[in-house]
């Protein structure tokens, strides 16, 4: 957390927001959907499948490969009351951490039935009791493996603003095509934007490619609450960057490459991963927050859908590109009614 941020309140992150620009389904294709390209002033609107163009022979896109699991549960517990749960974290010993809500919480033994969308099958997990940061979390002991009780009975966690019910188009095109490894309850939403053709057309560009994991959790929604932007507690997600993108990072930049992130995820994965100075290989828990005056020793540019106003996202995106700068991106945005959040537009933006 830098110093450099205390400058800057709740209220320099806002931004007046038509709710009709909340993309509630995605573009017809994936690589359809707007780019705002803010590395030129004035910014230039484009579509999504320009990015090749935008990038150089030697560029490297650090990719998140996690996958996003079915991890929103409904059910209910013993005397009838329901329960949502949303799956924060799967654990060894057929062990979950989630976030649940209940009219009142159950108790450590109670069990807990989760039913799948149609009805048809159902089964019962054990509450163990509070767990995870501060206690903030619930702690479940499913009867079997949890990733596949969860394929089957769980719900595709939608963010809270969009409306609808999850369905087949959502299973699709709420997840990455290169999606591979699960864990995440959220999207890494700037790589939705990547399909086939743009990755193809990125290869033939001589611009390569590495994969860090992040699995995105529920927290990413979280709001801040506190006017005073350096009293925000972030919420904590696992991550792991391999050494071969480690290597790969080093050989670009002595090239004289740029590390291109695709998402604010991968960006968190990779910054987490030089907080010491350097970049490390491995894999552990990160709780960082990115605002203004952050000394960024990774990420050269990013690509990145618009966030919410006042949020965390929004705070990391500014401190990457500077406050004002992207400030204005936003309204030009806005002018524009380019799409908002998870199913919207994306940003091509440089450090």
């Amino acid at each position: 957390m830098s110093s450099a941020s205390s400058s800057l309140r709740l209220a320099d992150f806002d931004f007046e927001l038509p709710p009709e620009l909340i993309a509630q389904h995605p573009a017809p294709e994936r690589s359809a959907s707007r780019l705002l390209d803010g590395t030129h002033t004035p910014p230039v609107d484009r579509i999504f499948r320009e990015l090749p163009s935008l990038l150089k022979a030697g560029d490297l896109l650090v990719f998140n490969d996690t996958r996003v699991i079915k991890a929103r549960l409904l059910g209910a517990k013993a005397t009838g009351g329901a329960v949502e749960a949303l799956v924060e974290r799967v654990l060894p010993n057929h062990e979950v951490l989630v976030h649940l809500r209940a009219s009142k919480s159950p108790k450590a033994g109670a069990v807990v039935r989760f039913t799948s969308g149609d009805g048809a099958s159902h089964f019962e997990a054990e509450m163990l009791g509070r767990g995870g940061p501060e206690d903030s979390l619930f702690h479940l002991r499913f009867p079997s493996e949890p990733f596949a009780l969860i394929e089957r009975h769980g719900h595709v966690p939608l963010p809270p603003y969009i409306t609808h019910a999850d369905d087949a188009e959502d299973e699709r095109r709420y997840q990455t095509v290169f999606a591979a490894k699960p864990g995440a309850a959220a999207a890494p939403t700037a790589a939705l934007h990547f399909d086939e053709g743009v990755l193809a057309a990125l290869r033939e560009r001589g611009v390569g490619s590495a994969s860090v994991t992040l699995h995105v959790g529920a927290g990413t929604f979280q709001p801040v609450r506190v006017d005073n932007i350096a009293e925000h507690k972030m919420h904590s997600e696992w991550f792991e960057v391999p050494q071969a993108t480690v290597d790969a990072i080093h050989a670009t930049h002595a090239a004289g490459g740029r590390v291109v992130s695709v998402g604010t995820t991968t960006l968190r994965a990779l910054e987490s991963a030089a907080r010491g100075g350097t970049l490390q290989a491995g894999s552990r828990d990160t709780d960082i927050f990115i605002t203004p005056g952050f000394t960024f020793r990774v990420v050269d540019v990013l690509v990145t859908n618009f966030h919410l106003p006042k949020s965390t996202l929004l705070m990391l995106v500014s401190a990457f590109a500077g406050h004002e700068r992207v400030m204005a991106l936003y309204r030009h945005a806005v002018a524009e009614r380019y799409r908002f959040f998870s199913y919207g537009d994306a940003m091509l933006l440089a450090r």
